[in-house]
C-alpha cells in the first residue's frame, strides 16, 4: 500500500493511521501499562492463557443465564467480570512467549460465543416477556455482531486488513454492560443493533475501495 516516494508514502502512512483508528486501537496502546504487570504475576503463577480465556467465556454465559432469569443489572456485571479475561489471555501469552495461531483463534472463538451468550440470555428474557421490539432489536444486533467480524475475516482472507469500524469488539462489550447494568434495554439495543451493521457496511466500504487499489 506504500507508495515509491516518500511523500507519498507519508501520505499513505496519515491516510492508513486515520483511517485504521478506533477506540480497542486506542485502548490497547495504554493498556499494557496496567495489563503487563499482572500478565508478568499470572505467568510466574504458572496461569495459561486458554484458561483465561475460558473463564471469560463461562463468566459471559453465566451472565448470559442471569440475564435470561431475569436478573439484568446482576447479569452486566458478570458481563463485566468476564472483560479482564478477555484481556489478560493475550497479554499472558505474549509474557510467557506462548502466542500461537491456535491461541488467537480460540481467543476471536469465545468472543464471539461469550457475546451471543448474552445477547442470548437477553432474547430469552425478551421471548418470555412478550417484548416484541427487543427480541427483533437482538436479532439484529445479533446479525451485525457476526457481519462485523466476518466482513474482517473475509476480507483478511483476501489478504486485505480490515480493522476499521465505528464499533469494534471493545465498543459492544461496553455498550452493551452498561444496557445491562442500567437495565435500559430498549436504548442499549437500539444503539448496538444500528451501529453493528453500520460498522460492518463500514468494512464492507472498506474492503472495496482496497480492492480497487490492488
Amino acid at each position: 500500500m506504500d507508495g515509491s516516494e516518500n511523500r507519498g508514502e507519508d501520505q499513505t502512512s496519515s491516510r492508513i493511521s486515520r483511517e485504521y483508528w478506533t477506540l480497542t486501537a486506542w485502548v490497547r496502546s495504554w493498556a499494557d501499562i496496567i495489563l503487563d504487570p499482572l500478565a508478568r504475576l499470572l505467568a510466574r503463577l504458572g496461569v495459561q492463557p486458554n484458561l483465561l480465556s475460558m473463564i471469560g467465556f463461562f463468566a459471559a454465559s453465566a451472565a448470559g443465564a442471569v440475564v435470561a432469569a431475569g436478573y439484568i443489572s446482576k447479569g452486566g456485571w458478570l458481563f463485566l467480570l468476564s472483560g479482564p479475561f478477555d484481556a489478560l489471555d493475550g497479554a499472558v501469552a505474549r509474557t510467557v512467549g506462548l502466542e500461537s495461531r491456535f491461541g488467537a483463534f480460540l481467543d476471536s472463538f469465545i468472543d464471539r460465543y461469550s457475546e451471543a451468550a448474552v445477547l442470548f440470555g437477553i432474547l430469552c428474557w425478551s421471548t418470555f416477556h412478550d417484548r416484541h421490539i427487543l427480541v427483533l432489536l437482538t436479532f439484529l444486533t445479533m446479525v451485525g455482531s457476526v457481519m462485523v467480524s466476518y466482513t474482517r475475516a473475509r476480507a483478511e482472507g483476501l489478504s486485505i486488513s480490515c480493522k476499521v469500524g465505528l464499533f469494534t469488539r471493545l465498543e459492544r462489550f461496553i455498550v452493551l454492560t452498561l444496557t445491562l447494568i442500567t437495565q435500559q434495554l430498549f436504548i442499549g439495543l437500539i444503539i448496538l443493533a444500528f451501529l453493528t451493521n453500520f460498522t460492518a457496511l463500514q468494512r464492507m466500504f472498506h474492503v472495496y475501495r482496497q480492492s480497487l487499489d490492488q
